[in-house]
């Protein structure tokens, strides 16, 4: 059965990706609906630190549901090696996603946007003029433009035929623990270098929570669940109960990967589109999801000239996204091979206030890779 209401935009999940999109094109005066198969607020596996970028793709519209915010790092190498920087500014603002999703929610229906939860989507049709998502009650909702934000394994990544060129699997736990304990954490995030190639383990403090991940390449499951458990015992968390424990896969696009098919483009997870060696990827949501909402309702508005707004978003991610994971590519592979050196140099003046400049969104790897000593240093590090 085909839904009556004629929409301009028709946005597939409601994670942040799909939201921003929501709000952009809703606000441009495009008859929008997003399409979520849950219910809001719903739990998201993911680590919930905000850098400075992600801050700043929704410091018009949001009032971020703030459970902590950080201005001290301790950093490990597998457990030794240990440093501690603090600053006067936050570093990360951390939240809980199912509270941030919710509240990208509440400002997308205030911008127009429709919001319908319960309402999964199975099957994406081409449509004259248009494209058509098919739910699982039978129902379809035919759009101009559709954006698919469903995450790398939903429906509109399929259909577009994004193609990964890097897996990642992220193991979560979310653990209470008791008022001294989350005071020992308060304002103090860990991260810590781990035994697996490109692997690294964190605590993000929430408040009576400590959220407690580690993330490595697809493939090395048994090994990332042990590094999971021994990071936990070594910190003395493990005897806390886990109000929960999840798992995700993260999904790197291949660089030249469509973004686009006919009607229907992809942003965030659903277009592989994070930082590949930190996997920070709801800047990248934020920010993609904003651009497909914005072309999305400039195609919906252009009718023959619809391909053309549509290209315009496949470029402005080609021009400011893809440039910032080639360089977090080049910095995971020297990363992999010498991890020792890269915790030497992040210890090292220079290097904290690089990485801590990225933390507050303002310095990008692309701008620090701008410096031939550091391509240099990379390109050898890549190699031996």
């Amino acid at each position: 059965m085909l839904d009556r209401q004629e929409w301009d935009v028709a946005v597939i999940g409601a994670g942040p990706a799909g939201l921003a999109a929501a709000w952009e094109a809703a606000r441009a005066g495009a008859r929008t609906v997003v399409l979520e198969r849950a219910i809001h607020p719903r739990y998201k596996t993911c680590g919930g630190g905000l850098i400075g970028t992600s801050l700043a793709a929704v410091a018009d519209h949001l009032e971020i549901p703030v459970r902590e915010r950080v201005s001290t790092a301790t950093v490990t190498l597998d457990g030794r090696r240990e440093f501690t920087r603090h600053h006067t500014e936050p570093l990360l603002t951390m939240v809980m996603r199912e509270e941030f999703d919710n509240a990208l929610r509440v400002a997308a229906a205030a911008a127009g946007a429709t919001i319908r939860q319960r309402a999964p989507v199975r099957a994406i049709a081409d449509a004259d003029g248009g494209a058509v998502a098919r739910l699982a009650d039978g129902t379809s909702v035919p759009a101009r433009v559709l954006v698919g934000a469903d995450g790398s394994a939903g429906v509109a990544s399929r259909w577009v035929g994004v193609e990964f060129s890097q897996v990642d699997l992220g193991l979560e736990l979310e653990i209470s623990v008791p008022g001294p304990v989350a005071d020992r954490w308060r304002g103090r995030v860990l991260l810590d270098w781990g035994p697996i190639p490109g692997s690294y383990g964190w605590v993000f403090p929430k408040g009576d929570r400590l959220t407690v991940g580690v993330i490595a390449a697809r493939g090395e499951g048994t090994r990332t669940r042990a590094y999971l458990r021994d990071f936990t015992a070594r910190l003395g968390l493990s005897g806390y109960p886990a109000v929960r424990d999840s798992g995700h896969l993260t999904r790197c696009r291949r660089d030249g990967s469509p973004l686009r098919r006919d009607r229907v483009i992809v942003a965030g997870d659903a277009a592989g589109l994070l930082e590949p060696w930190t996997r920070e990827g709801i800047s990248f949501a934020l920010r993609s999801g904003a651009l497909a909402g914005r072309a999305a309702a400039r195609a919906a508005d252009a009718g023959s000239q619809a391909t053309a707004s549509l290209d315009e978003y496949v470029t402005a991610v080609s021009d400011t996204l893809t440039p910032e994971m080639d360089a977090g590519r080049r910095l995971l592979a020297g990363f992999s091979r010498h991890p020792g050196a890269f915790h030497t140099v992040l210890a090292s003046a220079k290097g904290w206030q690089a990485f801590s400049r990225f933390c507050r969104g303002e310095r990008s790897f692309v701008s620090l890779l701008d410096h031939r000593q550091v391509r240099m240093a990379l390109s050898v590090l890549a190699r031996t």
